[in-house]
């Protein structure tokens, strides 16, 4: 058993992904800078850091298995990149015309749309993607009152009031969802986008609420695009490789699995699964929901964290000769609404969307398919996924010929589902854990957020509360 020295306090992170990673980081930084007396270890249970974070470096294309960008609106990942000294390494995104496909079609994302909500009128109203009947019942949202409804509700429900079904379908659920594959209907308004329910309390209409937010962001910045996505030069991995080698005070435990978690007289002991343990004086439990359930199975803590669901997504990269591409598509990618017989759910072209990723002369495809529901086509083999969805690509911009290599990456029940009632799930869940374990926390994307940056504010919160309890 691995003791606590009488000098320093021992925090242990488990986990280490990204926000893991995060949190060992800060706790490092913090303790270097305040001089406290912290010891900290990190312990993951595969044989590398990164989690989901997964980039492929291959015959000079950059793929990435998981996430491949991030939007840093709380400038949370900027300061983490800037302690990390790799701001030079930052690209952001080439400007391109989105699409979603509805039947079979291809039509641009209309101008102005945020979140899929309109904001100019006349690029909404000369678009084909929605009937006018579908335009007109949209409209209302510019009268409709205030929901009347205080408890939380489901995304789908509280759109389709404002917007109307055929404007949800064909244009706001595809580009709110993104990749995310989760079902409108059930997930959490007040868990997945909390800023809609604020905007309609101030402004009655969202399309009001979003033009007033897109003048503030003209007036702060550039403009509405002065926030694209960002990524690495050499891919996302790049952040992890960073944080890894910052980590020199830091003990770090590869392929190490915690089982269970006890109380001891002022520590708490983890039982690993090569029969030794650790003592530590704090923890940041940075693992999925369900794991870090099973760490307290003995004890039947966290229970309501099994009502969390997740769904199974892949990802397929797929690499052409760039005169296997159609040359009358230019845009930089499609969502596909949920009402079209389609396996894949969005497509990026990446060598227009980050040029730097890709050889000269070549192209690159990122698709994702499976959606909570429809998750079976994730365990088919390779060769079968390529088939469909080259069969899906070809419907909607036609390729010649095969693809030079297929990288297919499966996320099995892997992404966290807000379903309605999450926040509460989420705060019941902590105050049970603070009554037995005050000096410990929950993160990740399992809670409070499931991008990068949020990831990295909620380690960065967990990290400044336990030293608080810790040293104040």
């Amino acid at each position: 058993m691995i003791d606590v020295t009488e000098q320093k306090q021992r925090v242990a992170v488990i986990g280490g992904g990204i926000t893991g990673l995060a949190a060992a980081f800060y706790l490092q930084k913090e303790a270097k800078e305040k001089k406290l007396p912290l010891e900290i270890v990190l312990i993951e249970s595969s044989h590398r850091l990164g989690g989901k974070i997964q980039t492929v470096r291959k015959e000079n294309f950059i793929i990435e298995r998981g996430p491949n960008s991030f939007i840093d609106n709380n400038n949370s990942m900027a300061k983490l990149v800037k302690d990390l000294g790799i701001e030079d390494q930052l690209i952001r995104s080439e400007a391109g015309q989105r699409y979603i496909t509805v039947n079979d079609k291809l039509y641009p994302v209309p101008v102005g749309s945020i979140l899929g909500i309109p904001t100019k009128f006349s690029s909404f109203l000369a678009s084909d993607i929605v009937s006018w009947s579908g335009k007109i019942r949209a409209t209302c949202d510019l009268w409709f009152p205030r929901s009347r409804i205080q408890e939380d509700q489901p995304l789908g429900k509280f759109i389709r009031r404002r917007f109307g079904k055929e404007t949800v379908e064909n244009i706001i659920e595809p580009l709110l969802l993104g990749v995310s594959s989760g079902d409108i209907e059930q997930l959490s308004l007040q868990a997945t986008f909390p800023e809609l329910i604020e905007m309609e309390k101030e402004y009655r209409s969202l399309m009001t609420g979003m033009k007033k937010a897109l003048t503030v962001i003209s007036h702060d910045s550039k403009g509405i695009e002065d926030r694209p996505y960002q990524t690495f030069i050499n891919g996302l991995e790049t952040l992890i490789e960073a944080l890894e080698g910052r980590l020199i005070d830091t003990t770090i435990l590869k392929s190490v699995k915690v089982e269970s978690i006890a109380k001891t007289a002022h520590q708490v002991t983890l039982s690993l699964n090569n029969k030794s343990s650790i003592a530590a004086d704090a923890v940041i439990l940075a693992t999925p929901h369900l794991i870090t359930q099973k760490m307290f199975a003995k004890q039947g803590l966290l229970q309501g964290l099994q009502d969390i669901p997740l769904t199974t997504i892949a990802t397929v990269s797929m690499a052409f000769p760039i005169e296997a591409m159609d040359d009358s598509f230019t845009g930089s990618g499609f969502n596909v609404a949920r009402n079209s017989d389609f396996s894949i759910t969005s497509c990026s072209w990446v060598h227009r969307k980050w040029p730097s990723s890709v050889p000269e002369g070549y192209a690159l495809l990122e698709v994702y398919i499976g959606r909570s529901g429809d998750e079976a086509i994730v365990d088919l083999s390779d060769g079968e996924i390529e088939k469909i969805v080259l069969q899906d690509l070809n419907r909607v911009t036609p390729l010649k010929g095969s693809p030079l290599f297929t990288v297919v990456s499966r996320w099995k029940e892997a992404m966290p589902q807000y379903k309605v009632g999450h926040a509460q799930r989420v705060k019941l869940a902590k105050q049970e854990l603070n009554e037995h374990y005050p000096a410990m926390k929950l993160v990740g994307s399992s809670y409070e957020g499931t991008s990068l940056p949020n990831c990295v504010d909620q380690a960065r919160n967990a990290v400044d509360e336990l030293l608080i309890k810790l040293f104040e």
